[in-house]
């Protein structure tokens, strides 16, 4: 979609639910650090689902940010969130308006939703790309400077492909997808794994094999389960960075992590996160869908340093965190089943101007819904008696969810139906955005 803007614009994103006053700073430094050596102007958004006291903290991080040629914050609240959403769902005249407010703006946690608002505000900034940064996260540090990702990002993502190799160490990339944009660039983290859950590990190595392995389709085999759980959630391990290496390829999803990606407008303005409420993993599909359509990306090594907040350490935090995961596990007997169709789809998810079909990825959603929730059963079943062998909060958890088996197996088949539904709508709002701007709302 063209924006009309004469700037050279980018969204460097910040989605927040908890107290970041020192990422903020930092991500403001990366955005300083973007406007000059790049020449960019960077809108620097920031959007807070804290309470009254964390945002009013985050807002004097906010003041305290040094004025810098060529950026612009925007800090919203989720008042500010709604009303840009409510106007750009009347404007676009979607169906069901109250459900679609839901889907971008749930009462839960959604890491999805939280990122689909960045990219429609990031459209109606008129801006060509989003970078996206996580509030739990930090820059490693170099000889006393910190390790910005968007410089790889700005140096390549929005050329084309055979430009962008002039850029990057090395090129794996099959010379007839040269010609195709460079649709993602991105990189892991270092540090706590990405998923809260290295205590069982640590009690059990099997029950973590076990609960872990949950998440590959069921008709793998054990050598292949085996190889992802040593690889799941553990990003790049914990080597440092001490130099740049770059690599322009297809990049594979398992080798970068939300909390460190960028995308350019063409793949996000198409296609949105799930919207999926208290499910880790839920914003992980444009990385998928990038690589089965095997569209160009830059794989870098300037990884994050991921930490865990406290929140995490209180029984509430840890009952939901857990729930996420689990609702995770479930999700992936419809994701394992769209990811191999996009996988098989290959070229036919890209139109003749190599840009995704929204219309197909539709199609294979909606073909994915009323899948046998035999497999599901199963998943919870073996979670029973894996939390149970572990004892303790996690045998209380494991009673808790017992009692609520069949609330979640519905939920995860209504999830994937109403990631259908927004996919659906999504080219309309995305429209409807940049047509109404951000206006009163970008305080």
């Amino acid at each position: 979609m063209n924006h009309g803007t004469g700037a050279d614009r980018i969204c460097l994103a910040l989605p927040t639910n908890r107290a970041c006053a020192a990422t903020i700073a930092a991500v403001g430094a990366e955005a300083a650090y973007a406007a000059r050596h790049f020449g960019v102007e960077v809108r620097l958004l920031i959007l807070d689902s804290c309470d009254d006291a964390t945002r009013s903290a985050h807002a004097r991080a906010v003041a305290e940010l040094p004025a810098e040629p060529g950026v612009s914050v925007h800090h919203l609240d989720e008042a500010a969130q709604r009303d840009f959403l409510r106007g750009v769902i009347q404007r676009s005249g979607v169906a069901e308006p109250d459900t679609m407010l839901r889907l971008l703006l749930p009462a839960d946690v959604s890491y999805g939703a939280c990122t689909n608002r960045a990219f429609l505000i990031a459209a109606a900034l008129g801006c060509r790309s989003v970078h996206r940064r996580d509030s739990d996260s930090t820059y490693q540090v170099l000889d006393g400077a910190p390790v910005f990702p968007i410089h790889h990002e700005l140096r390549s993502l929005g050329k084309p492909a055979a430009e962008a190799s002039a850029g990057v160490t090395e090129t794996l990339l099959d010379p007839a997808h040269t010609h195709r944009t460079v649709s993602l660039v991105g990189s892991s983290f270092i540090g706590e794994l990405s998923v809260d859950i290295g205590e069982i590990a640590r009690l059990d190595a099997g029950v973590y094999h076990d609960v872990v392995s949950l998440w590959a389709p069921v008709d793998w085999p054990d050598e292949n389960k085996r190889q992802l759980v040593e690889e799941s959630f553990t990003g790049a391990g914990s080597a440092r960075f001490t130099g740049d290496h770059s690599t322009l390829t297809v990049v594979d999803p398992m080798r970068v992590d939300m909390c460190n990606i960028s995308f350019d407008h063409e793949v996000y303005e198409r296609v949105p996160l799930p919207p999926a409420t208290s499910t880790i993993g839920s914003d992980y599909f444009l990385i998928h869908l990038v690589h089965d359509a095997a569209l160009p990306g830059v794989l870098h090594n300037r990884t994050i340093e991921n930490f865990y907040t406290p929140e995490r350490r209180t029984d509430a935090g840890f009952t939901a965190y857990q729930t996420r995961f689990v609702k995770f596990l479930l999700s992936m007997l419809y994701f394992n089943h769209v990811y191999a169709a996009m996988a098989a789809a290959g070229d036919a998810l890209l139109d003749r101007r190599g840009h995704v079909r929204a219309d197909t990825v539709v199609e294979l959603l909606r073909a994915s819904t009323g899948q046998d929730r035999s497999e599901n059963v199963w998943r919870l079943d073996r979670v029973d008696t894996s939390y149970r062998k572990l004892g303790g909060r996690y045998e209380a958890f494991a009673e808790l969810l017992a009692t609520r088996r069949e609330q979640l197996l519905d939920e995860a088949e209504r999830d994937i139906e109403e990631f259908a539904l927004l996919t659906g709508a999504w080219a309309r709002l995305v429209h409807a955005a940049v047509a109404q701007g951000l206006g009163s709302a970008g305080g």
